[in-house]
């Protein structure tokens, strides 16, 4: 099969929803950046050599409707003669779009596509506006519906992952998040955003405008007795509370593939392969397992063993989740989620798959390794993980 090459991989900080520093930013507005900086980095390439963009988007409606991608193609770009398309695997669509890109290029029907996600969850709840199941199956299936809570705490019960092992992993996340901070670890992949709002102060309008340049979800001063006080937020009595979660956030990350050919037409040089990706369907009720299969059929698929990955991206959208896959999997803690995960940094729903690749990318070259793997459970029970080869 042709190689698909990684040229260029950045992303945006990452921001609390709600109340964070892009809260009034919209999704275009974060994503379009991020592809201006790629095309900078690549002189030689012009916009009418990208075959596609594809846009991983977890809730797409309202701002983040109308094929978003497109709309950010006309954007990022600066041309109309780029098409777009939206892609939407929950959790996993940032990954999906990488996924995506790489099998159009290895069919010979794409030579350059730009792929990643974005994501608002200050402009568009989770689920959406209007989720309508039904009628039928939620009666017989409730369970598909549950909210990601529910089925974190079915899986802390049924792995038997105790709120302190839960508790425990949510703190070192945020230890080794605010490391990396300190340490500017993610000063090569970020693209800081020139943010400006109107509000008001008193009777009078203010014009707000701050560049927007650190991830802003890591706690300075998150502890195991803190944490310990946090009550349960899905289950009475349950163990999962919102310390121990991943956080609601906003964000974009693009990366930009190419084949060969288009390596040597545009003298690009590349910095990874994108290798192999699977995915899987689980049970509903304890998808946040979804990795403990696509992890074993993506390292199959490729030829690879788990101890060949250098470094590992588990998306921790619970703790109960990411203990029960560390735990089942025998996952060595040397080499995941080395500068954090989710639950310090943030889950950008449909921008994570890409987010997570672009930082493996970057701390593969960081640590001299050869093999990344990022991998994250999707809602409704489905599970994803790809390999990525740093060059």
């Amino acid at each position: 099969m042709k190689s698909v090459y990684i040229v260029k991989a950045y992303r945006t900080p990452i921001a609390k929803a709600i109340r964070g520093s892009l809260r009034f930013v919209r999704p275009e507005d974060m994503a379009a950046p991020v592809i201006q900086r790629i095309m900078q980095e690549v002189p030689n390439l012009e916009p009418n050599q990208i075959d596609d963009l594809i846009v991983g988007n977890a809730m797409p409606e309202a701002e983040q409707g109308l094929n978003i991608a497109r709309l950010i193609s006309l954007m990022g770009f600066g041309s109309d003669g780029i098409s777009g398309m939206t892609v939407n695997r929950y959790c996993a669509s940032g990954l999906e779009t990488l996924a995506i890109g790489a099998a159009k290029i290895e069919a010979g029907i794409s030579q350059c596509v730009v792929a990643g996600g974005v994501e608002s969850m200050s402009y568009i709840p989770m689920g959406g506006y209007k989720a309508i199941p039904h009628p039928g199956l939620a009666k017989q299936n409730p369970d598909y519906y549950w909210g990601m809570g529910l089925t974190a705490e079915e899986v802390a019960t049924r792995y038997k992952i105790t709120r302190e092992e839960q508790d425990q992993f949510a703190y070192e996340s945020h230890e080794k998040a605010l490391k990396a901070l300190n340490n500017n670890t993610f000063q090569d992949e970020l693209v800081p955003l020139e943010v400006s709002h109107t509000g008001l102060k008193g009777e009078k309008e203010v014009e707000h405008r701050y560049t927007f340049s650190i991830d802003e979800g890591p706690r300075k001063g998150t502890s195991i007795e803190g944490l310990a006080k946090l009550k349960p937020v899905f289950v009475q009595g349950g163990s999962v509370t919102a310390g121990n979660s991943s956080q609601m956030s906003d964000g974009a990350s693009f990366l930009l593939l190419m084949s060969e050919d288009m390596v040597k037409k545009t003298s690009a040089t590349p910095i990874a392969k994108f290798v192999d990706y699977a995915t899987v369907g689980i049970e509903p009720r304890v998808m946040g397992v979804g990795p403990l299969d696509a992890i074993p059929k993506v390292l199959k698929q490729a030829g690879l063993k788990l101890q060949d990955m250098d470094r590992i991206e588990l998306n921790e959208a619970f703790a109960s989740q990411s203990v029960a896959i560390q735990k089942e999997l025998d996952i060595n803690p040397e080499v995941l989620n080395v500068n954090g995960g989710a639950i310090a940094l943030g889950h950008p729903l449909g921008c994570t798959g890409a987010k997570l690749s672009t930082q493996i990318i970057h701390e593969l070259g960081r640590s001299n390794g050869q093999y990344g793997l990022v991998t994250m459970c999707v809602g409704t029970g489905q599970g994803a993980a790809g390999i990525i080869e740093k060059i």
